[in-house]
């Protein structure tokens, strides 16, 4: 039987109910026991696609107390775009069929905090790790640009940026979210409280509030 997959945002609020649960202490309801791992065994079905940092203290699946299948994730430091990460969202979206992608910031990044240190006269790193900083630097600086100067602020700048550039840099993406068959979200995970909080959508309407 072929499963039908939730509205963009039934995804969302899937999503956040499981986040809520995660931050009040309350997980486990995410399914992992061996029927479900029997039920995945052939095809997969997530709800999602989370592009996240690879910061170990931002593991997607138990924020979000999902289950096995549940989410598509990619990680990369900073959450940066690469042709590969793009490939992987591609799969997502488009052999999947995810209704939401999900770019998904955190609180305390190094990237960023590596790339504000740099704008403001570090050291850039001279190993593989100034790819980094040159690929955050484009939030930093537009936030700067708008007049925001904290680091949370430049936090929730990136995963918009992020957000947005995988929308321009990916035409069949921008069709579906121009349809309305998939939203884009950016997101900050808050490490003291194991929030998610809402930074900014496109596409469909999914009743969060901004703040």
């Amino acid at each position: 039987m072929t499963q039908t997959l939730p509205t963009p945002a039934q995804a969302w609020n899937r999503l956040l109910e499981g986040n809520q649960r995660f931050a009040a202490g309350e997980s486990g309801q995410a399914r992992t026991d061996q029927a479900r791992r029997l039920h995945l065994r052939e095809k997969q079905n997530p709800i999602a696609v989370v592009l996240a940092c690879s910061d170990s203290r931002v593991p997607v699946e138990l924020v979000f107390d999902a289950g096995l299948g549940d989410v598509f994730v990619v990680r990369t430091a900073g959450e940066i775009l690469d042709e590969a990460v793009m490939g992987s969202v591609s799969f997502g979206v488009n052999s999947l069929n995810v209704p939401l992608v999900i770019v998904l910031g955190h609180q305390g990044c190094g990237a960023v905090g590596a790339t504000v240190s740099a704008l403001d006269g570090g050291t850039i790193p001279n190993d593989h790790q100034r790819a980094l900083v040159e690929k955050v630097a484009t939030s930093v600086l537009a936030a700067r640009q708008e007049g925001k100067t904290s680091t949370f602020e430049y936090e929730r700048r990136h995963a918009a940026e992020t957000a947005s550039q995988l929308i321009q840099r990916m035409p069949k993406l921008a069709s579906k979210v121009a349809e309305g068959s998939v939203a884009v979200v950016a997101a900050r995970y808050i490490l003291e409280s194991g929030e998610v909080e809402f930074v900014a959508s496109h596409g469909p309407r999914l009743d969060t509030p901004e703040k």
